[in-house]
């Protein structure tokens, strides 16, 4: 699972809980990085082979501490009181409402991998893995990533309040996010080492991040002017 962790943070976005895109943008995929920082320290392990399944070359064979369900669960809590110890520092609304909806953002990442990846996701420590393995399948894991993406847009756009600049924007990156997600799936490419592999997490989700907070910078001003 790739774009598709982000329909979450498209169709948990509204008005009403005002948590900023970028940071559901974050929540989504907190887990991969403290997988990829673990990685990159030496602490989790992952192995990157070509074919390993139709739809993914990594092979995750020990990350109980970023995906494990019980790790998970800790790691989405972390996510809420982060959260809300920034808003109660600042003055966020809504603030014990959101610090949830963050939580269930971030844990929405080990749902949607026990969906996509093979028998490698523990319940605890190293134990009892899961995973229905929809990597095994991947055209079918392709547009199932494509639909949840398309819907967290459908959803994000009804649901929120925007000028058409925005709109189109906001439907020009889930365009972008499409073309990614096609040749993650389907370009042949040389496997890279597991810390390349983990600095890309890095570097490529931090690029959305901020791509996302920009997104709710387009037509901002236009609106204070004209309110």
């Amino acid at each position: 699972m790739f774009v598709g962790h982000y329909s979450v943070a498209f169709a948990a976005k509204s008005e009403k809980n005002k948590i900023p895109l970028w940071i559901l943008f974050i929540a989504v995929q907190f887990l991969d990085y403290i997988w990829a920082t673990l990685v990159l320290l030496g602490i989790e392990k992952v192995r990157v082979i070509k074919g390993f399944t139709a739809g993914s070359m990594l092979d995750s064979y020990f990350h109980p501490y970023s995906h494990s369900l019980i790790g998970a669960i800790i790691w989405s809590g972390v996510a809420a009181l982060v959260y809300w110890a920034a808003c109660s520092r600042h003055g966020c609304l809504y603030r014990k409402s959101a610090a949830v909806i963050v939580a269930l953002a971030a844990f929405s990442h080990w749902v949607l991998d026990f969906i996509a990846h093979p028998r490698d996701l523990p319940i605890y420590d190293n134990t009892l893995k899961v995973g229905l393995g929809m990597w095994n399948y991947r055209d079918p894991e392709f547009a199932l990533e494509i639909a949840l993406l398309a819907g967290g847009i459908i959803l994000y756009l009804t649901r929120n309040v925007m000028p058409a600049i925005r709109r189109k924007a906001v439907i020009a990156f889930g365009i972008a996010l499409v073309v990614v997600q096609i040749g993650d799936t389907y370009v042949p490419r040389t496997p890279l080492t597991d810390k390349a592999t983990a600095m890309g997490v890095w570097i490529f989700y931090t690029l959305f991040v901020v791509v996302a907070f920009l997104l709710e910078k387009i037509g901002s001003r236009r609106q204070i002017k004209v309110s």
